[in-house]
């Protein structure tokens, strides 16, 4: 069970620092780049400590589609795969609820902002599909121990490049719903998030996989 509690405690606090932090930011700036860097921040540390601590626990996916992507290519049993799943969206929800309770908004507090837009779900399917890429790179290079720099990184920029602030991760997605903040989402706007997400992470996968297992050719090859 220890895995699933990583699980759990990792998805639920990456997704109180996203939600706490997209709260802070409000109250302290009204200037909507300000909040944007305030939540960028915060969450990129975060995400980087969490990756260090509980990777050796639980592979520290913290995300549906990294552990689908791992059972697809039978690196993750199925009883672990929904284990997994369960322990990352209960993680998220309960991560919101104490973010809303730190900043005294009800538990449930749900978000009436819509994100939708051909854009928005391409600016997904670009983040995730980025994510799943780097995974699987440092992993098939063999570099998984520079996992928490290279992914907070990759996300900490997809927060700015992409049109969509880069939530790249169905469980954070839907916990996002309960908070009606800088960094929520309305639940009319979760399915397609998601399905973009799922789109992004098999391109990612793919791709990944395809250059991760290349190898670099030597100099008396050139």
């Amino acid at each position: 069970m220890r895995k699933y509690f990583a699980e759990f405690l990792g998805t639920a606090t990456l997704v109180a620092v996203v939600v706490g932090s997209g709260t802070m930011a409000t109250q302290m700036s009204a200037d909507r780049g300000v909040e944007l860097l305030i939540n960028t921040i915060s969450t990129i540390f975060a995400l980087g400590i969490l990756i260090l601590v509980l990777g050796p626990i639980s592979g520290a996916h913290f995300n549906p589609t990294v552990s689908l992507s791992e059972w697809a290519q039978k690196r993750l049993a199925f009883s672990s795969l929904i284990g997994y799943l369960i322990a990352q969206f209960a993680g998220g929800i309960s991560g919101a609820m104490v973010a809303n309770l730190m900043f005294r908004n009800p538990a449930y507090f749900p978000s009436h902002h819509l994100r939708s837009g051909a854009n928005l779900w391409l600016g997904e399917v670009v983040a995730t599909a980025g994510l799943l890429f780097l995974i699987q790179m440092l992993r098939g290079q063999k570099k998984d121990a520079l996992a928490s720099v290279v992914i907070a990184s990759w996300i900490g920029s997809a927060y700015f490049f992409t049109s969509s602030t880069s939530f790249a991760n169905p469980a954070v997605t839907l916990a996002r719903t309960f908070s009606d903040t800088f960094s929520g989402i309305a639940m009319a706007s979760v399915a397609a998030f998601v399905l973009a997400q799922l789109v992004g992470a098999f391109i990612g996968s793919i791709l990944g996989n395809y250059f991760g297992h290349v190898q670099t050719p030597n100099a008396s090859q050139n």
